[in-house]
């Protein structure tokens, strides 16, 4: 159980806020789309369907842990496969469970943090990690896009140019940070954990093929996860192109990026209802498919953090629960 947020903390972060956000959401699509038809689509998933989407959505996951890793370590982390693979996991929890004060992110590099040789490498490298999944979004909707002959409607033209805007912004600010911040104006002590992530800036820069590496590794865990979502629709009854869930399932996803809801749940949903409208998608059988993927992902995230468990007994490894209580990031000590 999360505390409740400091004094001062924006109305969005609140974690009823952002439940409720899905709770409304969620509730508007179900009474404006026929229920009945949504029912219906539901109903023809088979059974057997479900842990086998289960499975391969965590088996999937295998490809986002080796991308972090290699991310991490060519900052200078240092971290193993295993650490890794139990940090990530216990990401995937905290990324629908802990959206509060803390999430996935945080979770992730927390449970990472005393296995590293560098905390600031592995800060850093998470950073850029997360940057480059959402170029990997951007990439292969881009794809879907060239494929697609009737994609870039309005509404999708407004997502793409959210997220240019969104990637420039962040271009700039970091550009600015690293070629104007007064450095010299920060304490001695501030100075010198800087050197730490100088240090990781200047090893990752040394190795720009591996920053091609990870976009290319997520460029293919999201086309995976398309696929996944492909499949998972046809069983219901979509029977459309593979390219046009290559364009409408990443821009939906980058849709619910915005912290407004749980997790960004609603938001993927009511997203992938509209940009599935224009190649004749039934809203009520996009909403389906949307809603079976938010179970595997609430599923997923409940197996990722028994995983995490698991991966952490007898090593001393810190619960979930300290990282609701107090953030691990609050104190980015390098060792040594």
């Amino acid at each position: 159980m999360t505390q409740a947020p400091p004094p001062g903390v924006p109305l969005w972060r609140r974690p009823l806020v952002r439940i409720a956000g899905s709770v409304i959401i969620l509730t508007l699509l179900v009474v404006a789309l026929p229920f009945h038809d949504l029912i219906e689509a539901l109903r023809r998933m088979p059974l057997w369907v479900w842990p086998l989407a289960l499975v391969s959505y965590l088996m999937l996951h295998l490809i986002g842990i080796a991308k972090w890793r290699l991310v991490t370590n060519t900052a200078g982390a240092g971290m193993t496969f295993r650490v890794a693979a139990r940090a990530y996991y216990a990401g995937l929890f905290g990324n629908t469970f802990l959206p509060s004060i803390v999430g996935g992110d945080v979770v992730r590099a927390g449970v990472a943090l005393p296995a590293v040789r560098s905390k600031s490498a592995l800060v850093l490298g998470s950073l850029v990690d997360r940057v480059g999944d959402i170029v990997s979004l951007g990439a292969v909707a881009a794809i879907g896009a060239v494929l697609s002959p009737r994609a870039l409607d309005a509404s999708s033209r407004a997502v793409f140019v959210s997220l240019g805007v969104m990637l420039a912004v962040a271009g700039l600010v970091g550009l600015l940070l690293i070629t104007r911040f007064p450095v010299r104006r920060l304490s001695f002590k501030v100075r010198r954990k800087l050197v730490h992530v100088r240090r990781a800036l200047r090893a990752t820069a040394q190795r720009p093929q591996a920053i091609v590496m990870a976009i290319a590794m997520g460029m293919l865990l999201q086309a995976l996860l398309v696929v996944l979502n492909y499949v998972l629709g046809l069983t219901i009854g979509i029977d459309i192109p593979l390219y046009v869930w290559l364009f409408v399932w990443p821009l939906a996803k980058i849709s619910g990026l915005a912290p407004l809801t749980q997790g960004g749940i609603g938001v993927r949903e009511a997203a992938q209802v509209v940009l599935f409208a224009p190649f004749g998608v039934p809203g009520a059988m996009a909403l389906a498919v949307g809603l079976v993927f938010e179970a595997i992902i609430i599923v997923g995230g409940l197996l990722g953090g028994a995983i995490a468990f698991a991966l952490g007994r007898g090593d001393g490894a810190p619960s979930l629960r300290s990282y609701t209580l107090s953030p691990p990031l609050a104190d980015l000590r390098d060792k040594g």
